[in-house]
């Protein structure tokens, strides 16, 4: 057992004895999301390395501080990828952090509307939880995975539940050919566009419209892709893209004041209205919204469409950061809690208020 290990099995055991608050961090690139973290930091950047990777067995296993550009360079050197595209919001980025956020870039299109998330590639995990116990979860491979899947539990748990020590991920390989092309559309008109796409045998691998203008990649196998750019038209883009200054929120809609809002709904929900500082993206069914107008009215436009809201950056953040859960949601969240991290010690609030 490493070292860095060690240190931190002792220092979980001396916070749940003492009820000593700990805010779990690897690089800290996304110490903005959700409610304001708290307690001492536990720092996870010494669990260190890829422990094992399987190009053919399409997994790979990294502990929890490893860096996230580091791994993703090393699979890009054997032309694989992580299919969920992850944000890395900085350079320090880490696995576990990546994991713990549970957020996917513009690929997430290519999976469907309910696959393709962060949750979807996790195949096993190691958690240390709030009794100082190191906890073992699924495997390295899919038909490992039967029961109640607690490593996939752990995608977009921001670490409430325990500390993410090493991750396991399927991983695909890269697509021989990719494109964007480009499209004058309002919004009304891009969402009919965009869904009817999504219906037909598309290589589409990421969309986004903002400000009158569509985008779409396509990605597979280059007779596929060609045939595909023929048929949609459009312009097309060299290089790039947009896409990763829209995966790293450096894309120009993503500067200034107003609130941050990523709302979830149904591909085919309506235009969401609230002014027209939006953009789309996953076919439709994620929409961005800067917006000053109040969280109430927000949430309930969102559950009007089907989905749901989430403050993501800037605003009012008292009221909460994430939808708040049904009465059945909330006793399953606590009951959760409780089992991992019965002194509830790890990111208290960082999701939803204590109870």
């Amino acid at each position: 057992m490493a070292a860095s290990l060690e240190s931190l099995l002792d220092l979980v055991r001396a916070a749940a004895a003492a009820r000593t608050p700990l805010r779990i961090r690897g690089g800290g690139t996304k110490d903005f999301y959700g409610n304001t973290p708290s307690g001492e930091i536990l720092d996870t950047r010494g669990l260190q390395g890829i422990v094992a990777y399987e190009p053919s067995e399409l997994f790979v296993t990294a502990n929890a501080g490893t860096s996230l550009r580091e791994l993703e360079a090393v699979l890009t050197e054997r032309g694989q990828m992580l299919p969920f595209e992850p944000p890395h919001f900085g350079d320090s980025a880490t696995v576990g952090g990546c994991v713990a956020a549970g957020l996917a870039g513009p690929r997430r299109a290519s999976f469907g509307a309910t696959h393709g998330g962060v949750r979807d590639f996790v195949l096993g995990a190691r958690l240390l939880d709030g009794r100082g116990q190191l906890l073992s979860f699924g495997g390295t491979v899919i038909k490992n995975v039967a029961g109640y899947d607690v490593a996939r539990v752990l995608a977009g748990s921001l670490g409430v539940l325990g500390v993410i020590v090493e991750v396991s991920l399927k991983v695909l390989p890269r697509p021989l050919a990719e494109t964007t092309l480009r499209f004058e559309l309002d919004q009304a008109a891009a969402l009919v566009r965009l869904n009817e796409w999504g219906g037909r045998p598309l290589p589409i691998s990421a969309s986004a419209w903002c400000g009158g203008e569509l985008f779409l990649r396509l990605s597979g196998a280059p007779a596929a892709v060609a045939a595909a750019r023929d048929i949609l038209g459009g312009t097309e883009i060299v290089g790039d893209g947009p896409w990763t200054e829209i995966r790293e929120q450096r894309h120009v809609f993503f500067s200034g004041d107003p609130p941050l809002w990523r709302i979830s709904v149904p591909s085919t929900a309506d235009v969401v209205g609230f002014g027209n500082q939006q953009m789309i993206e996953w076919g439709g069914a994620l929409r961005w919204l800067r917006s000053a107008h109040p969280a109430a009215e927000i949430r309930a436009k969102a559950q009007t469409l089907g989905g749901h809201a989430t403050l993501f950056r800037g605003g009012d953040r008292s009221q909460g950061v994430f939808t708040p859960l049904s009465p059945a949601l909330k006793a399953i969240h606590r009951r959760l809690k409780a089992e991992f991290d019965p002194a509830g010690i790890f990111n208290p609030g960082r999701m939803y208020a204590e109870p």
